[in-house]
């Protein structure tokens, strides 16, 4: 066991004590955090002062970050823990309604709700406004519950970016409750049937076998197979907490049964493409999703969508498509690469697959519009269109999946493609 030698910081002072109530926060807020870290973090900073905040930040960064996607988080809690005076009053108006005045109009962003429940932990968030006076004990009381929703219900349409820690383990629990049932694929070949068409050949071969005579008519109908489902996951930073409840939700569809795939192909990319389906046979989804991140060493990194569909178009596609697949993108199209190789290589991927369903978590916004090149690039290559921000989305990806006419929001995408195209100068 490692020991420590005596730390050279004064007895009475505060900073210590502080440090180990800022990891408490960083701990409740889901960062994994032991009392080695918080021996490591004093020690650190007692190594390199915290004259410059600055540097505090990034001293206490190397010794309670060990991953990227908890960059955001610890982002958050420090700032609120380490007095942003704005930020604080921010902060504390997501959580109580009595500080509802200091809000700012805006939503809150990436982990901010989670800060927040971590530093107000043990906070009445049910306390009146300031403004408000107490009502008389003998006046009467009326609730108008005409528009309340479930804890369930509210979860459905909520972004998975501004979830707290307990709404994302709820909504993992939804996901894993969810299906997506898809039709049989009707083939050519033929199989015998009680009731169907008449197979003169075979009914000819068996009176044949009778001397002739005709003792029943063989009939047969179309054999029918199920396709296989193959999943393209963006895990890109800007793209990091929607793919990973969309990999909560395909582990579901994986290990689902009576839902007809006959086999579910999972991929990653960023800035190299990963096969990860090996690890979604572990029914454990969160060491499932914890091997599968081992392997993807591009997780929070950039986006090369183009050269990530080049390698899966060479070395996968006549693997896993062969059987009629029906492929998921699931990808925001913020893309690196050059837009020309982007387009053909979407083109091939869709003339390999039986659907290709592109989900774009950009999609939850009012005013979202095809400006960027690689989406523009991406969009006439795709049979469906569809958001992926939250689990009612993710529900109805039923729909998109089972009928072939759904084409969610692509033709509307593609109408305003072309009158941005009439509107440029010439």
């Amino acid at each position: 066991m490692a020991r420590y030698a005596d730390i050279l910081l004064p007895v009475d002072g505060k900073l210590a004590r502080n440090i180990g109530y800022f990891a408490r926060a960083l701990r409740k807020a889901g960062l994994p955090i032991g009392p080695g870290r918080v021996i490591d973090a004093i020690r650190a900073v007692e190594a390199a002062g915290f004259t410059e905040r600055r540097d505090f930040y990034w001293v206490l960064h190397a010794c309670f970050v060990s991953r990227p996607e908890q960059r955001a988080v610890f982002g958050q809690v420090f700032r609120l823990f380490w007095r942003d005076p704005r930020y604080l009053e921010h902060m504390m108006s997501l959580m109580l309604p009595a500080l509802r005045g200091a809000q700012e109009e805006r939503s809150a962003q990436a982990a901010e709700k989670r800060a927040a429940e971590a530093l107000l932990d043990g906070a009445d968030r049910n306390l009146p406004a300031p403004d408000e006076a107490a009502p008389p004990e003998d006046a009467p009381v009326e609730i108008d519950a005409s528009r309340t929703l479930s804890t369930e219900e509210r979860l459905r349409s909520l972004d998975f970016e501004q979830m707290s820690t307990a709404e994302i383990a709820e909504a993992r629990r939804m996901l894993a409750r969810l299906s997506l049932p898809v039709k049989p694929i009707v083939t050519r070949r033929q199989q015998p049937a009680v009731s169907g068409q008449a197979d003169p050949r075979a009914s000819l071969r068996a009176a044949l076998r009778r001397g002739g005579e005709m003792s029943r008519i063989i009939r047969r109908e179309p054999r029918t197979r199920w396709p296989n489902l193959v999943v393209l996951c963006d895990i890109s930073g800007s793209m990091s907490q929607y793919s990973r409840m969309v990999l909560h939700f395909v582990h579901a569809v994986a290990h689902a049964r009576g839902q007809g795939w006959a086999r579910v192909h999972a991929f990653t990319f960023g800035t190299r493409l990963t096969n990860i389906t090996r690890h979604l046979t572990d029914r454990d989804v969160d060491q499932a999703l914890a091997r599968a991140g081992a392997q993807a060493q591009d997780w929070s990194g950039g986006t090369r969508i183009g050269s990530c569909l080049a390698a899966f178009n060479r070395d996968w596609s006549r693997r896993v498509l062969g059987q009629g697949a029906v492929v998921l993108l699931i990808t925001d199209g913020l893309d690196r690469d050059d837009a020309g190789d982007l387009s053909r290589q979407m083109q091939r991927l869709h003339l390999s697959c039986r659907r290709l369903i592109w989900i774009n978590p950009l999609l939850r916004w009012q005013g979202f519009a095809p400006k960027a090149g690689g989406i523009r690039a991406m969009m006439p290559h795709v049979d469906a269109f569809r958001a992926g921000h939250s689990i009612a989305s993710l529900q109805a990806l039923a729909r998109a999946v089972s009928d072939p006419h759904d084409r969610g929001e692509r033709e509307r995408m593609l109408t305003a493609m072309r009158a941005g195209m009439s509107a440029q100068p010439d």
